[in-house]
């Protein structure tokens, strides 16, 4: 489909699903964005739903400003994955020893390292500028500095929530790798002492929704915000290559005699800030539950648990600002899930997965969320699909 535009406060909101069937508390979350002063455009992709702070599925290019809650407290979350030389046939049938491994691996949940994790000793990890990176810590807001040993032991950590490590088969029968996580612990704190500073600042105080509250270019505010975001940001990235170069590992001792090799490793935020430019504007784009799909961008749209996942490339679509959706999207709250859910539905939606399917992980269960399937097909304009996969393990925190 091609969007749908619905009038907004100050710009139109261009949205790539029916409005029709969104929540009413989403829609007026987005009624809220438009009306910001700084606003140069707005876009809604399919997997849209109520955030906090902003809605989820939202691309908000701004002038001159940026909205920290627009990014959310996971700062860099996003998705990593990578084609393998095995196929379904090389898998045995019974993969529970293969999950075990995994979760022995990589910490899950509030799990974090004894010790940080030495990146030189991962087999085809590329380290480059990881002693930079670790200096620069020492420039973030002083109320988080405290955290530095707990950021470093967190580093190749999952975390929990809709957070996942998965081994997929592709339609021809490849398998992949495939995970999802973010910043972890710092980024959220990051975020949400950024968050607190907007909302004092006198700019923001006649707000609809001070939640939405900036911060402004040419402030100190601002340039402690951009240097903490991009800080955090490069953390997420270099959790998430951890994170695959360990599970790579994994694999390599589980399929040892299988010899395997790996693709080029496939990563792409989905809650961040980009500087880019469109209308002959310079514009901070925040992608809040949405990834850069730009001609011939790589992506990667996972559906839940239990239902397939897409690689996609994009087709550069700026009316989009460049973007696609971030996954298949909430279309029930985690309590709402909990009530109407029980571990045997669990079970019953996640066969053939090897998978906690404990009252724990209901809340992320397959019917919780919209078809993936419906997702990537209202997106045509935005990305073309280059493979599908379907999950045969999936750890969760």
């Amino acid at each position: 489909m091609t969007y749908t535009e619905v009038p907004g406060i100050r710009v139109p909101i261009r949205m790539w699903t029916d409005p029709a069937t969104v929540e009413g508390a989403a829609m007026q979350q987005l009624r809220n964005i438009s009306a910001l002063p700084w606003l140069h455009g707005l876009a809604v992709m399919p997997d849209v739903h109520l955030g906090k702070g902003a809605t989820v599925g939202s691309v908000i290019a701004m002038n001159g400003a940026v909205c920290p809650a627009a990014v959310g407290v996971d700062i860099g979350c996003g998705m990593s994955a990578v084609k393998t030389s095995l196929t379904a046939k090389d898998l045995p049938d019974d993969l529970s020893r293969l999950r075990s491994k995994i979760e022995q691996a990589i910490p899950v949940g509030r799990g974090l390292h004894t010790d940080p994790v030495d990146p030189t000793k991962l087999h085809g990890f590329r380290a480059s500028g990881w002693d930079d990176f670790w200096q620069r810590f020492d420039g973030v807001a002083e109320e988080v500095k405290w955290r530095r040993e707990r950021a470093m032991q967190q580093m190749a950590t999952l975390g929990g929530g809709n957070h996942f490590i998965e081994l997929c088969v592709d339609s021809t029968g490849v398998v992949w790798l495939m995970l999802h996580s973010g910043s972890r612990n710092i980024g959220k704190e990051l975020a949400e002492h950024h968050m607190g500073v907007a909302r004092s600042l006198p700019h923001n105080q006649g707000l609809v929704d001070r939640d939405l509250a900036v911060f402004i270019a040419d402030t100190p505010q601002m340039a402690a915000y951009r240097e903490d975001l991009f800080w955090a940001q490069e953390y997420a990235k270099h959790n998430r290559a951890l994170m695959m170069a360990l599970f790579q590992g994994v694999v390599r001792r589980e399929f040892a005699r299988a010899k395997v090799t790996f693709d080029e490793v496939i990563s792409c935020h989905h809650n961040y800030v980009a500087e880019e430019t469109y209308d002959g504007v310079d514009l901070l784009v925040t992608r809040k539950g949405a990834i850069r799909a730009g001609r011939g961008d790589f992506g990667i749209i996972p559906g839940s648990m239990g239902t397939g996942s897409y690689i996609v490339r994009g087709l550069g679509n700026e009316t989009a600002f460049n973007s696609a959706s971030h996954g298949a999207g909430r279309k029930m709250s985690r309590t709402a899930a909990k009530k109407r859910f029980t571990a045997q539905d669990l079970a019953e939606q996640t066969k053939g997965v090897e998978c906690r399917k404990d009252s724990g992980v209901v809340d992320e269960i397959p019917g919780a969320y919209k078809s993936i399937e419906k997702v990537i097909a209202q997106q045509k304009d935005l990305v073309e699909v280059v493979a599908h996969l379907k999950q045969v393990v999936c750890v969760k925190g």
